[in-house]
């Protein structure tokens, strides 16, 4: 059982910058593809990020491209996403996803999931 904790939300000003973190409980995390997902009250869960298990490959939603930017540290088991550039449409609760397929994980089917960090962007 993988247990993914993430850190890091809040409440920013249109423009700022946050990063989240998600930290897993796994020994095994470089088995893993890492993804973060974002879900607004009443919506479907949606695909913001994903990232390979090395961290060669990685893939963005069009809605974030060039803002925000996934990554990881197998030696720290954690994933991170810097989200730069933020909008009020940004606001969300984030998850953090956790599959041993990289293709799982752009989905919502992923095996493991944090337990949501809420980000709030303010105009």
């Amino acid at each position: 059982q993988v247990q993914l904790v993430e850190s890091g939300g809040g409440l920013v000003q249109a423009g700022g910058s946050l990063r989240l973190s998600c930290a897993a409980s796994e020994r095994t995390f470089d088995s893993y593809a890492m993804g973060w997902f974002r879900q607004a009250p009443g919506k479907e869960r949606e695909f913001v990020a994903v990232i390979s298990w090395d961290g060669v490959n990685t893939y963005y939603a069009d809605s974030v491209k060039v803002r925000f930017t996934i990554s990881r540290d197998n030696a720290k088991s954690s994933v991170w996403l810097q989200m730069n550039s933020l909008k009020p449409e940004d606001t969300d609760v984030y998850y953090c996803a956790a599959d041993r397929q990289y293709a799982v994980v752009v989905t919502t089917q992923s095996a493991y999931w944090g337990q949501g960090n809420q980000v709030t962007v303010s105009s």
